[in-house]
This record gives structure tokens, C-alpha cells and sequence, in this order.
């Protein structure tokens, strides 16, 4: 969805609904034996009606005897939804259930490290996999998972603790273009007048950004960043446009791996594409709104934050619904990271202060915490709490630390969790190791607790010194945090003054009476001035 900011789309519809809080948390039953290592598609498309046919292959390993799992899939109900027709256990049927849209599967007890099931089915999907015609009238297929609509095409474990690699086989009218998650390992032309194109991603990737577009293309390879292939997939008839708008990922990846460290996936493609979203962050093959093209080069912001997530969301896996700022806080700051190191710090400022005036508007409807336990469809997490609060709590992390500490905190983290899951309590533990802080207080208040400090201030010159009185005037819990007050005058300078009571007054020793005294000149503090 395009904001109403240049170089400030978000990949969400946010602003479309409101949260309702709903009394549960992430209650996604796990499988608690089975760990799904790979999955094959092979997938059958056509242009005389919407129905595919699926054969999923799903090599799993179990942790000790072989035990019944659960896959998802939305069964058959009217025009929608899958049938089943095969469940194998190598060549052989297997026990299953089908109820429930889960696929409950008791294989025999071998005592093998992992076990191969082949499930056969065929439907039309009502979500998760788009077709339709694209804003020129050409059908179209694409894949658009997030955050848990896998389910209606792909059985498969949809959520994103349980990651695996996955190969896209897929079997379209040879007069289509293919792009999947993955690295490109077979195109071939069939007598039957379709064409196979296979996909490989062999780094293990949560099924709510895996994808595939089937279409009329044009793609060019826009370059190679440490050998890694980046390339843009549009409709031809936004060629150039496309082309010239999506050639930005390189500078952007560059800058990403330089920062944070080495990229998982086998590829960067950025696709045009029939998206619910602004952006979808496709592992390695990442869909943007059909109009991000337009030849203006206004969605650098947006390609900035898509691609941010194949760190963190992507790689480094948040392994419960209630700890995405774990991915959308962070795609949503180091976007601002990139911006700032490419236009410089007046950026950074600009774009926080724009979220801060969101947050502080969405909190006026939604007091709540940034991890919000009481929220239990994860359709209904993304919000301008994961996104720009989550993102506003790494600027003053970062403010805290230092910027030296900070990087070093970050490379940790995604050294540790790269391919992996990751709670809240993980980047904690990192960020402290690193640091050599406690950090109970600071996560506590603003990742756990509602709301912001909202400040009365006044300030006066009195004798060559100045006061500044600061009080915290919400009524549900007293931050304690760093405060910056900048002075205008001859003796131009910023302080910092640590607030941690409900009322305090500073003196502060100056020789002239300031011009002028400034709450939090460099947007370093999450706040609202009362």
C-alpha cells in the first residue's frame, strides 16, 4: 500500500483496519517431533480455468520414532478450497486424516533420520495463490502467503517455526514467464505445449515468503552484488520503467550485507506483481504493488525495507506471531538506516519524526504494547506498533549504546539466528552480551508496556544557570530514559539528562541566557510533548 509519503511504503494495510485485541495468544499447535526439512511443489497451471494440481513431496525428520504430524491446507468447501486425492509414505499409502483443514498424517515407525510423503491434490485456491489479470489484462499467477495463506494451495506447516528449503516444479502454457523462490535449475520446453521451470531454495525459508509469478515478463539481470544475481521482473509494458525504478536493490543489498552480514538466499529478484501488499518480502524474490512502477524512482524507501527483511523476518525468523517487530520493526528502521546513509542524518530525523507523529496517533485508538499477547490472528499483528514503534525503540537502543555497540549487537544477532527463530528475549540476551548492560528496563518499558512518556516541560534562566522542569504526565507507568535538550545561542550545545521519576528539575550551569531550549533536537527519544 503506497502511504502518503514519497519513499514511505509500507508492505501492509495498516492504515485500512483497526486492531481488535482478541483475549489469546499465537495458539498455533506445533508439531512437537516432526521438523519439515524440505518441500518439493510440483504445480500444474492453466489458462481454461483456475484450478491447479498439486503434488507436494515433504522430507521430514523426526526427533525420535516416527510420530503423527499435522499439515495445513484449506479443504474443499463450495468452488474453494483443495481435495486430496493420494497421501504416500515413499510409494506406499499412508494413514491420514483430512478434517479441519489439516492434514493429520500417522506414519509407520521406522527409526529412519527422515521420512518422504507425497501428498496429491487439486482445487481452486480462494487466497495465497492470485490469479487474475494484471492492470494490462494478463493472466496472471502469484503467490502472496503472508502471513499464513500458504495454506489455501501448498500443504505445508504454515507458520513461521518450522522453516524448510523448497523447490518450485512448476508446469505452465509455454507462453508464460516464471520466476519462484529460488535459484532457476531447469527450463524446459514439453510437447504438450506447456513448459517446465523448476526453482531451488536450499536455505531453509518460512513458508509466508515463499512465492512464485507466472505471467507475461520482462526481466533483466541489473547486476551481480558479491556474485549474488539481482534482477528486476516487471510486466513488458512497464519495461523501462521498471527497470529503472527496481535498479536501486543493488546499492541497497550492498549496503545490507556490508552492515549486518552474508545474504541466505540464491538470488534478488524485485517483481512486479498482484500483491495485497506494498511490498511483500519474498525470500529472494521480493513482489512489489503493480503501480511501484512508474519511472519516478519514488520507492527506494520501499525496496529499502523489503529488502531489510531477508535479514531479519526472513532469515532471522520470529518464532511466535507476537514478536513480528522482530521483522517489521526492523525492516521498518534500517530503511531508515539505508536512507540515512545515502541522504545523511537529516534523513534519519525526517523519517523518525513522521512515525513518531503515527505512533502517537495510533495509540490515541490502541493503547497497547508493542508484543501484545492478547492478539491471536496474525493477520492482525502488523500494526504502527510493530512497524514504526518497533522501529522507533531500535533508534533510541542504538542512541543507548552507541552506534559502535549497536552494529556489533546486530551482527551478533543475525550471526546467531541466520537461518533460525528468534524470540524477543534472544535479541535481548545478544544486545546485552554485546554491550555488557542490563537491559531488563529498556525492553520491559518499551517493548512490553503501552504507551510513551508524555511530557510537560518548562525551562527558565535564573543566576548563569538554567532549569529545565520535565514531568511525565500519563497515568499508567513512569519511563525512565535519556533525554537530549538542545540550546540555541552563543553558547550553542545538547545535553543529555536522565530522566527516571515522574517529576524532576535540572540545573544545568550556563553562562548566558540561552536564545532558545529545544525538547530532543535529534529525534533520539520516543515521546509527545503535552
Amino acid at each position: 500500500m503506497k502511504s502518503q509519503f514519497a519513499n514511505r511504503l509500507y508492505p501492509f494495510g495498516l492504515f485500512i483496519f483497526l486492531i481488535t485485541s482478541i483475549q489469546a495468544q499465537d495458539t498455533y499447535v506445533r508439531n512437537e517431533s516432526a521438523d519439515v526439512r524440505s518441500y518439493i511443489f510440483n504445480l500444474e497451471l492453466n489458462d481454461d480455468n483456475n484450478e491447479i494440481k498439486g503434488e507436494a513431496e515433504i522430507w521430514v525428520d523426526f526427533a525420535e520414532e516416527a510420530q503423527s504430524f499435522s499439515l495445513d491446507l484449506i479443504g474443499k468447501s463450495g468452488e474453494y478450497g483443495m481435495e486430496i486425492t493420494q497421501v504416500l509414505e515413499g510409494d506406499k499409502k499412508v494413514n491420514y486424516s483430512f478434517e479441519a483443514n489439516k492434514i493429520k498424517i500417522s506414519p509407520s515407525p521406522k527409526n529412519h533420520d527422515f521420512q518422504i510423503f507425497k501428498i496429491s491434490y487439486h482445487g481452486i485456491p480462494e487466497r495465497g495463490l492470485v490469479i487474475d489479470t494484471t492492470k494490462f489484462g494478463q493472466r496472471s499467477f502469484f503467490g502472496d502467503n503472508w502471513p499464513n495463506l500458504a495454506r489455501h494451495w501448498l500443504p505445508s506447516v504454515d507458520h513461521p517455526y518450522d522453516k524448510a528449503s523448497v523447490e518450485f516444479r512448476i508446469t505452465a502454457p509455454d507462453h508464460y514467464d516464471v520466476v519462484a523462490t529460488g535459484e532457476k535449475i531447469e527450463e524446459s520446453y514439453l510437447q504438450s505445449g506447456n513448459k517446465l521451470t523448476i526453482y531451488k531454495e536450499p536455505a531453509p525459508v518460512a513458508m509466508k515468503v515463499v512465492t512464485i509469478g507466472v505471467t507475461k515478463f520482462a526481466s533483466r539481470l541489473l547486476d551481480e552484488v558479491y556474485e549474488i544475481p539481482v534482477s528486476a521482473w516487471v510486466y513488458p509494458e512497464n519495461r523501462l520503467e521498471g527497470f529503472s525504478d527496481y535498479g536501486v536493490a543493488t546499492k541497497v543489498l550492498k549496503y545490507f550485507i556490508d552492515q549486518i552480514g552474508p545474504y541466505s538466499y540464491a538470488k534478488l529478484a524485485n517483481m512486479q506483481a498482484k500483491t495485497q501488499w506494498g511490498g511483500l518480502e519474498n525470500a529472494g524474490t521480493i513482489a512489489y504493488f503493480e503501480n511501484s512502477v512508474n519511472g519516478k524512482n519514488e520507492v527506494e524507501g520501499l525496496i529499502a525495507h523489503e529488502i531489510a527483511h531477508q535479514w531479519f523476518g526472513n532469515s532471522a525468523t520470529e518464532k511466535d506471531w507476537n514478536h513480528v517487530w522482530l521483522s517489521e520493526g526492523f525492516a521498518t528502521y534500517f530503511a531508515i538506516l539505508y536512507l540515512e546513509s545515502v541522504y545523511g542524518d537529516e534523513k534519519r530525523r525526517e523519517e523518525l519524526l513522521l512515525d513518531r507523529k503515527q505512533i502517537i496517533e495510533y495509540y490515541q485508538k490502541n493503547p497497547s504494547p508493542i508484543v501484545d499477547p492478547t492478539i491471536k490472528d496474525p493477520m492482525r499483528v502488523l500494526s504502527v506498533n510493530t512497524y514504526q514503534k518497533g522501529g522507533w525503540v531500535l533508534n533510541m537502543l542504538r542512541h543507548q549504546l552507541g552506534d559502535e555497540l549497536f552494529w556489533e549487537g546486530i551482527v551478533e544477532y543475525y550471526k546467531k539466528y541466520k537461518n533460525s527463530n528468534a524470540l524477543t528475549s534472544d535479541f535481548k540476551a545478544t544486545m546485552e552480551q554485546v554491550s555488557g548492560e542490563n537491559l531488563d528496563d529498556f525492553f520491559q518499558q518499551w517493548i512490553f508496556t503501552k504507551g510513551y512518556p508524555e511530557i510537560k516541560w518548562a525551562w527558565h534562566y535564573e543566576k548563569n544557570k538554567l532549569f529545565v522542569n520535565v514531568e511525565q504526565v500519563q497515568d499508567h507507568h513512569v519511563f525512565s530514559f535519556p533525554m537530549e535538550i538542545g540550546i540555541d545561542g552563543e553558547d550553542a550545545k545538547t545535553f543529555t539528562l536522565d530522566v527516571s521519576t515522574k517529576k524532576v528539575i535540572f540545573e544545568i550551569p550556563l553562562k548566558e541566557k540561552p536564545n532558545n531550549v529545544h525538547l530532543d533536537p535529534n529525534a533520539w527519544l520516543l515521546f509527545q510533548e503535552k
